[in-house]
């Protein structure tokens, strides 16, 4: 991350993340551990777990859609803060399709589906920090090439509790 226009004159940020993904045998019958820099994380994968649901082990598409939904919540934390809101709290859910297209596995869509009580924002308020944090999340970001779908729905509106749903990445 590095400073832009909203940051100049504050410390400028750069890291750099490490992360490790090791693989033993061939793409259906072998296996594989994530890491990740820190030692957070230090899962089992495999390929089995990437096309069939109820394995013990993870894929890359869950830990992209945990990253994504950990990177937009935080985004929208930084933005509800910024507008004088404190989040008694944010949760999101990210969706990551993935699906093969011709002779090739693509991912299609992330669906991000977050809810929040957030005291004292109105739902237009809300509904509009929540897109601002969708579009500038550096995974968003990086991500922009995948059409990405957000329902935010703020539980504590005095007001009608419909979702919006907004559309990043490939406009």
């Amino acid at each position: 991350m590095t400073t832009n226009d909203k940051t100049a004159g504050k410390h400028k940020i750069a890291l750099n993340r490490r992360s490790r993904a090791e693989w033993t045998g061939d793409l259906v019958h072998g296996s594989g551990r994530l890491t990740v820099g820190s030692g957070a994380i230090n899962v089992p994968y495999s390929f089995k777990s990437r096309i069939e649901d109820g394995q013990s082990a993870t894929n890359p598409e869950e830990l992209l859609g945990a990253a994504h939904a950990g990177c937009f919540t935080m985004a929208l934390a930084a933005q509800l803060s910024g507008a004088g809101f404190t989040p008694s709290e944010l949760d999101t859910v990210a969706k990551v399709s993935f699906e093969k297209i011709g002779e090739n596995f693509q991912i299609t869509r992330i669906e991000l589906e977050t809810s929040a009580d957030v005291p004292g924002v109105d739902e237009t308020t809300f509904r509009a920090l929540a897109a601002d944090a969708k579009k500038n999340c550096p995974v968003s970001k990086a991500l922009a090439a995948t059409e990405i779908k957000l329902k935010a729905t703020l539980r504590n509106a005095e007001t009608s509790r419909t979702p919006t749903e907004v559309a990043v990445g490939k406009d």
